[in-house]
């Protein structure tokens, strides 16, 4: 029996199980150092994942060089904003709420699409947009409850993501892997550590425990998402990253002492199966499926 696709839908199951462990360590941080330092030092972290991203015949120059200096420089940009407002809005909101407003990224990749790359989509992919945004509604309730930074670094991160993803579907294919996860690196690192400095704390020993554990577990999975996509489809490695939603719900019961609300449960309910509705859309239209790039992490 051919045990490689179970080995890479394995993988990516634990792939995003580092994610999401890594997002429950900036989590821990509770706002007591800068967004911009725990970005700095978790896009530094990264590059231990560099060897494991490196194909043969690439040269570690090629981290920053690009074909595509346009794209490059896109891609970079959206790994800053996309690191930072994921950050924002674990620090500020529960795992759950987090991770809800994140997955929109399928969503605004579809709006992107038709925008930027004039993609034809059809009445069930559009269905699946309009559903997303109608689970947003149901969790933010707007009128009805506060909304706070985290909200929109929520929407940040997941508008930066779909800009990265739609980026590389335009361009993606005339770079290199590791050009690409240079630029993932290099935006984080170069913007946030500008960014960090007049405010600059050096971190308490438990928060550098926080911190290495958000940059760390976001490169191995960055490695362990390579490892399956190399064994399975990407359009069976992209769906797991649902699973985070399990891990969010039961380290923000467990940990944090959040407890899901009725109507945030169904919000999140709608969203995921309008993200799940635009995978399987995706996959009929695109046979390569989609493709998970992290900036440097979230998602």
């Amino acid at each position: 029996m051919d045990r490689t696709p179970t080995q890479g839908i394995l993988l990516a199951f634990l792939a995003y199980l580092a994610y999401a462990v890594s997002d429950a360590s900036v989590k821990l941080l509770e706002g007591s150092l800068s967004a911009y330092e725990a970005v700095f030092f978790g896009a530094l972290s990264g590059l231990v994942a560099i060897p494991w991203v490196k194909r043969r015949g690439e040269r570690y120059r090629d981290l920053f060089r690009a074909n595509n200096r346009v794209m490059w420089g896109v891609r970079a940009g959206a790994a800053a904003t996309g690191s930072l407002g994921s950050v924002t809005a674990f620090t500020h909101l529960s795992m759950a709420e987090a991770f809800c407003l994140l997955f929109l990224m399928p969503t605004f990749v579809t709006v992107l699409s038709v925008v930027f790359l004039k993609e034809p989509v059809g009445w069930r992919r559009w269905g699946a947009v309009l559903l997303g945004f109608a689970g947003v509604l149901v969790v933010l309730r707007p009128g009805f409850r506060e909304l706070n930074l985290g909200h929109l670094g929520a929407v940040v991160g997941g508008l930066s993501g779909a800009v990265t993803v739609v980026t590389l579907r335009a361009f993606g294919q005339s770079e290199t892997r590791l050009s690409l996860y240079g630029a993932g690196l290099a935006g984080p690192i170069l913007a946030t550590g500008l960014l960090m400095l007049p405010g600059f704390v050096w971190p308490a020993p438990l928060q550098w425990i926080w911190l290495l554990g958000y940059g760390l577990l976001a490169a191995a999975g960055n490695i362990l998402v390579m490892l399956a996509s190399a064994r399975i489809p990407a359009s069976l490695v992209a769906p797991a990253q649902y699973s985070q939603m399990i891990w969010a719900i039961l380290f923000g019961y467990l940990v944090f002492g959040d407890h899901l609300e009725p109507v945030m449960a169904l919000g999140v309910g709608i969203i995921l199966f309008s993200g799940v509705l635009t995978f399987r859309r995706e996959g009929i239209r695109r046979p390569k499926g989609w493709r998970r790039v992290p900036p440097v992490h979230p998602q």
